[in-house]
């Protein structure tokens, strides 16, 4: 008998957590730190060094064009890559290779921004490869904290989740604050080389906990997965019966039950596919909204107490209203909604974050007008807007994942997580092409040069996805597999556990 099961047969709980845990959320503290630092500044800095050095007000819109469309496409390969990143870990490397081995190209990236500040085609080259580097392990790092665990100290888990988000807010936070800073008073080398150092550092802290992992084998090729049954599907259509859906021709040759898993995730994706419109304004208060804050009165005074923000800063509160916002929702709002007769349910969290996602761009768009005709509004007005786009966040982005979650069987749970974060990257692609043609001088550059213009155009985009949600989502088929989780027979016998078939 094993030592760790006891007479009864009922395997006794550990109180203490696995020696891997510090390394792992060090290791995200400082990676964060890392990528939102550099991020503060990116959009500021590729204006002010690459597009518009002299400061032309003739250039300004052109240049800003520019400087969103790399930052955005940036984002985009980031988000694209955590589901390759996936298929390499699972199929082929293991979590641990793949986080260490990715890391030392991001660290590569970091010194390429740090060396190439005045040579943009470097510079383009080091954002390619933080890109990898974020996006190569970003659905790695987190399934690693849950392979440390087993059931002896499972109970344990949700602690060390809590731990490790916060580890990530925290390292968006101090790094939105320090590194504006520091680019303003000492450069773009120090400013870049910065998050480049704490990489490094992240990189050494998993390393250092190389003898203390729980290493998962990779899998293998999984022929029963999302991408390999869909594309079977579509390549077998003609043998497909009259009543059937057009996947079921693919369970000749694939697991009936991984099939019926397809069919959710195309289900979900049916939702996701309004989610687009918010990730592709999001990203924006990163970008767009910093260089509109630069052009503000930045001075906070309280009482006696007053400083001036530097325009990256702004973006600190976007975390800090989330660690707000994210209790008070969960454990006041939803609950006091849910009593007074009006059901919070995901749909209706998701239509509501749409419609906060176009009255923060209204405000943002608001204030580009009065700063068009001449005015410095208030920061205070795009705090505000912070306020309800965050607000909109929880709504949308928690209420999604949730609703993934929910919403597909346990062997097509990863496959969902990875195909929201391709719909981030789709939303970042959308408003770096809309950038690229103004840039270029196409057929929108003449509408949306003015920077008014260009914010009430996203607004009208946001408008249209939540009307057309409103229309949409009463038809849309739901099924939970929390209280329905069983798809078939064979089911009812065996839960599917395996969560590595990206």
């Amino acid at each position: 008998m094993s030592d760790n099961v006891s007479v009864s047969g009922v395997i006794p709980k550990k109180s203490g957590y696995p020696k891997s845990v510090p390394f792992i959320i060090g290791n995200e503290a400082a990676e964060r730190f890392s990528f939102y630092g550099m991020r503060s500044i990116l959009v500021t800095f590729l204006v002010a060094q690459f597009y518009n050095p002299t400061g032309n007000k003739a250039m300004t819109g052109v240049a800003e064009a520019h400087a969103n469309a790399s930052t955005h496409f940036f984002v985009m390969l980031a988000y694209a890559l955590p589901f390759v990143g996936g298929i390499v870990a699972d199929w082929f490397t293991g979590k641990y290779k793949i986080i260490l081995y990715i890391s030392l190209v991001y660290c590569v990236g970091h010194l390429f921004l740090a060396v190439f500040d005045t040579n943009l085609n470097g510079f383009i080259a080091g954002l390619v490869l933080v890109a990898i580097g974020a996006g190569g392990i970003k659905s790695c790092t987190s399934a690693n904290v849950g392979d440390q665990f087993d059931e002896s100290n499972s109970h344990l888990l949700s602690k060390v989740y809590s731990w490790f988000y916060f580890s990530i807010n925290a390292g968006s936070v101090l790094s939105t604050i320090i590194i504006p800073e520091v680019y303003d008073k000492y450069g773009a080398k120090w400013a870049f080389g910065i998050p480049g150092i704490l990489m490094a550092l992240a990189t050494i802290i998993f390393f250092s906990g190389r003898k203390m992992y729980v290493r998962v084998p990779p899998s293998g090729v999984n022929r029963d997965n999302f991408v390999f049954i869909s594309v079977y599907a579509l390549t077998h259509l003609g043998k497909k019966k009259k009543g059937e859906s057009w996947l079921d021709v693919a369970k000749e040759a694939h697991n009936p039950e991984r099939v019926d898993g397809v069919k959710a995730v195309y289900r979900v994706m049916a939702v996701f596919f309004f989610a687009f419109a918010f990730w592709a304004v999001w990203d924006q208060n990163l970008s767009e909204w910093v260089i509109q804050a630069g052009k503000m009165n930045r001075v906070i005074s309280m009482g006696s107490f007053s400083f001036k923000m530097l325009p990256g800063q702004v973006q600190t509160f976007n975390p800090i209203f989330l660690l707000i916002f994210i209790p008070m929702f969960n454990y006041w709002l939803y609950p006091y909604l849910d009593s007074i007769g009006i059901k919070t349910t995901p749909l209706r969290r998701l239509g509501a974050g749409l419609v906060l996602t176009a009255l923060s761009f209204v405000i943002i768009a608001l204030i580009q007008s009065n700063i068009e005709h001449g005015g410095t509004p208030s920061i205070w007005w795009q705090i505000f807007a912070y306020v309800i786009l965050s607000a909109a966040e929880v709504l949308v982005s928690i209420t999604g994942l949730e609703y993934a979650y929910t919403h597909s069987p346990k062997s097509m749970k990863s496959t969902m997580t990875a195909i929201w974060l391709l719909v981030v990257s789709l939303g970042n692609l959308f408003t770096a092409g809309i950038n690229t043609n103004i840039a270029n001088h196409g057929f929108l550059a003449p509408y949306l040069t003015d920077t008014t213009n260009y914010y009430w155009f996203f607004v009208g985009i946001v408008s249209i996805f939540t009307v057309a949600f409103m229309f949409v989502s009463p038809r849309l088929k739901e099924r939970s597999y929390i209280t329905d989780p069983y798809v078939g027979p064979n089911e009812q016998n065996k839960m599917i556990a395996d969560t590595n078939n990206l």
